[in-house]
């Protein structure tokens, strides 16, 4: 994995859930252990449930519904979530979290949440990860479950071993038996998907794909598949039931790909592709192919931050085309927005990662193919 690429998604990851993100916490009044002191008394059911829910949906995405850090986000971040289960609360004192979530971390992923979720949420969480995975180890929502559509999913339990990292994924077949054969087809043609590349004796050459802007499969990206409604097959999707199916009884996960059809394509496939350049320079050529490979992600390719992440960021990333966000916009402030990142928003410094002639490539690209940035 690059420095470059890595820094690109720790951007993304930055939000935990931040692919959900629909708005902002109004403030109330608060008692002292919302405002950063510990609290005195045992903390309810109901703080801890609400605790729950603000895991649930926010934090799970680099910390892990059971707050193990065991996700895929883990193993792109440097440095990596916090695994709350090997930390005690005296360690880590309430007033530390606390200040993490209002200040975020500098030189990590970890954003300040204010104007995101509310002081009660804040105190609510923090609860929650302390009396749930610090005190109590204990196992949090599990994601495979009938309500998150996935019924029945023990029947897949031979691939579990691949998937907890219990044997490797490259261990030669003729080491496996039979049932274990059985268990990396069924991890490689289906669970790998959000579970990467498991655990590996020798990882090779990482592999590198282009950073998509919406999911290309609707919102079933890559996993699921539709079937004519007279030939149901698999286990059915609980919101679509005659039409939608996980995966072949024998783990097989045909992959439908997207038509024009599909409700997302439909809304972010424009924004997926760069514009043409006209007699672009070989410095401008280099800013383009920089730009759609990191910058795109939250800009969108054709620059207007239409995309699907764009669309959830909060702020949301400048809107490169429009002569209202680019106004009194020159190329050493651009310049040094990109070097140096912004506080308070997604947008990192890319000066550890890029040196200074892609910095000024990225910017004439910018000038050149979205809106002309003065001198």
């Amino acid at each position: 994995m690059s420095r470059r690429r890595s820094r690109a998604l720790a951007a993304l990851a930055a939000l935990g859930a931040a692919w959900l993100l629909t708005g902002c916490g109004q403030e109330q009044p608060v008692h002292a252990a919302v405002r950063g002191a510990a609290p005195a008394v045992p903390v309810s059911a109901e703080v801890l449930e609400q605790g729950r829910k603000v895991w649930n949906y926010r934090c799970y995405f680099c910390h892990g519904y059971s707050g193990d850090a065991k996700t895929l986000a883990t193993s792109y971040l440097d440095p990596k979530p916090r695994d709350f289960t090997q930390v005690s609360g005296d360690t880590l004192t309430y007033e530390r979290m606390m200040s993490a979530l209002k200040d975020g971390r500098p030189g990590t992923a970890m954003k300040s949440f204010v104007g995101i979720i509310s002081p009660q949420d804040m105190h609510a969480v923090t609860e929650f990860v302390r009396h749930e995975f610090m005190r109590n180890k204990a196992v949090n929502t599990q994601y495979h479950t009938a309500e998150n559509g996935w019924p029945n999913h023990e029947r897949n339990a031979v691939a579990f071993p691949f998937a907890r990292g219990d044997i490797a994924i490259d261990t030669p077949w003729d080491k496996l038996d039979e049932t274990q054969q059985k268990g990396k087809r069924l991890f490689m043609t289906a669970c790998i998907t959000c579970h990467d590349h498991g655990r590996v004796e020798t990882p090779g050459t990482v592999w590198e794909s282009r950073a998509v802007s919406y999911p290309r499969d609707a919102y079933c990206t890559s996993c699921h598949q539709d079937v004519p409604r007279s030939a149901p097959q698999g286990a059915a999707h609980p919101q679509r039931p005659a039409t939608h199916t996980f995966s072949e009884p024998d783990g097989s996960v045909p992959v439908r790909k997207p038509h024009a059809g599909d409700p997302v394509a439909q809304t972010f496939l424009v924004h997926d592709k760069a514009p043409a350049m006209k007699n672009p320079s070989a410095k401008e050529l280099r800013g383009e192919h920089l730009f759609q490979k990191n910058c795109a992600f939250c800009h969108a390719a054709d620059g207007t931050s239409k995309s699907w992440i764009g669309s959830f960021l909060e702020p949301h990333p400048r809107d490169l085309t429009s002569s209202d966000e680019m106004k009194g916009m020159t190329r050493e402030r651009l310049a040094r927005s990109i070097s140096q990142g912004l506080p308070g928003t997604s947008m990192p410094a890319w000066n550890g990662v890029m040196p200074k002639e892609d910095i000024d490539a990225l910017v004439a690209y910018i000038a050149k193919a979205f809106h002309p940035v003065p001198n």
